[in-house]
């Protein structure tokens, strides 16, 4: 484990690492705080450094707050073997619990010490200058762009259970306009709004 940072009181970082299903004291009430102070921050961050409109702004502070990105850096950090979990799970730590438990460890820095030294561990490790390089794949970001500026109609999205894990269909007004298949229902959002772009855009250009 690797945070660069040292706790004063390492009864929050215990808590931080600590599952609901290990024990009443764990980190959901962490979890929250520290998904506030990362919004909050990353958004800081982008409004002082990045000169883009309010529509990117949003786009790179859901990539670096997104599941994804914060199982990267609960991988980065080495914390596997640290997260105490019950009996009940099995194998590897879910990126949703490696997402939770780094918002979790940055409530728990706050707590600990103060909003600065969140913002340090969040500069240190979340390599926000490096924005120009990642990759947009917010199709669902993309695609309320592209609506917004041809159509006048609501947009929404139907998710279901199915074979492969959920299958979401994305509308407009009640027209069904695609759909999309994933293991989770972001996935299969993603995934429709990936496949309404390209159905959206052949219409426009024809």
């Amino acid at each position: 484990m690797k945070l660069n940072y040292k706790f004063k009181n390492n009864s929050l970082l215990e808590q931080a690492l600590t599952h609901s299903s290990k024990s009443e004291i764990n980190y959901e009430r962490l979890e929250f705080l520290g998904d506030s102070i990362l919004d909050f921050l990353v958004g800081e961050y982008f409004f002082k450094n990045c000169k883009e409109k309010e529509g990117k702004l949003t786009v790179l502070r859901s990539h670096y707050v997104s599941e994804n990105y914060l199982s990267q850096i609960f991988d980065k950090l080495n914390l596997e073997k640290e997260v105490k979990l019950g009996k009940s799970y099995q194998g590897q730590v879910s990126k949703a619990i490696k997402g939770d438990v780094i918002e979790a460890i940055i409530g728990a820095i706050y707590l600990d010490s103060n909003l600065e030294k969140a913002k340090e561990f969040i500069y240190k490790n979340f390599e926000l200058e490096k924005y120009n390089s990642i990759k947009d794949d917010n199709y669902k970001s993309k695609l309320q762009e592209l609506v917004q500026g041809n159509f006048k109609c609501k947009i929404s999205y139907k998710t279901e259970i199915c074979d492969k894990g959920f299958k979401a269909i994305f509308c407009m007004d009640e027209d069904e306009i695609s759909f999309g298949e994933g293991k989770s229902k972001l996935e299969a959002q993603q995934i429709a709004a990936k496949n309404a772009i390209n159905k959206l855009f052949l219409i426009k250009n024809k």
